[in-house]
């Protein structure tokens, strides 16, 4: 992004509202279910009143290649910054930073393209940004209350993508294979390793880690505007 948009962007995101926004990475190789990020999201979520939190997955933010052909599409390199659209997720994190609903976009991992359809989001108290890419780029990075990088072991993590692109994505486990050792390594090494350092919390163990989930999820509700209401004295509900 230029420098002006990046500007903008910045200034419109802190202009906002009480909304706290945390973006949740991960040490994985192989996508958004290998390193346990999905259940550190589902563990903030239940520790919070129900409605209270926002989830802006990075996978539903990829670039709309649908004016490339199929065969071109399933050569391009999906595991690096530049495959995200991230003026479009810093727009809607300001929009719900504002107050705002946003219309999420969603996207095929068959076709490598953008869907027709979006999902509405309303502004909660909450909101997670989450993806193996999130702690990468500067101006999101700048944009989040609390930054953690969620890690696991690799032999499980590539156990999971190997299952979850076969059921879900329609490759055969040596297409995951190949592409792990041409692309999904070079760039974790490249690019997701190093956003590490910038993170406030890393979890070890993954999803396993209920210590340290424990410890992020109380901090949560310890910044939140209720945090400093009085708790009601059971003794007055009776």
């Amino acid at each position: 992004m230029s420098q002006s948009r990046n500007f903008l962007y910045l200034c419109s995101i802190e202009s906002k509202t009480n909304m706290l926004t945390i973006g949740i990475a991960g040490g994985t190789i192989i996508g958004h279910t290998g390193s346990g990020k999905s259940t550190v999201v589902r563990r903030i979520m239940d520790s919070l009143p129900p409605h209270e939190v926002a989830v802006l997955p990075q996978d539903c933010y990829y670039r709309d290649n649908s004016h490339i052909p199929l065969e071109e599409r399933l050569k391009k390199n999906y595991d690096e910054p530049a495959a995200i659209d991230w003026p479009l997720l810093l727009h809607h994190l300001s929009e719900l930073r504002q107050g705002h609903a946003v219309e999420m976009p969603t996207y095929d991992f068959i076709t490598c393209s953008r869907l027709p359809q979006t999902i509405h989001v309303e502004p909660r108290e909450v909101c997670v940004v989450e993806g193996i890419l999130v702690l990468t780029e500067k101006m999101l990075r700048d944009a989040l209350d609390v930054k953690v990088f969620v890690d696991a072991d690799a032999d499980e993590r590539l156990i999971r993508v190997i299952t979850r692109d076969c059921l879900e994505r329609g490759r055969t486990p040596q297409m995951v294979i190949d592409r792990y050792q041409i692309q999904l390594k070079p760039m974790h090494e490249l690019h997701i390793e190093p956003s590490k350092r910038y993170a406030d919390l890393i979890v070890p163990q993954g999803g396993n880690n209920h210590v340290a989930i424990k410890l992020l999820t109380d901090y949560i509700r310890s910044l939140l505007p209720s945090a400093a209401q009085p708790c009601p004295d059971p003794a007055t509900q009776q």
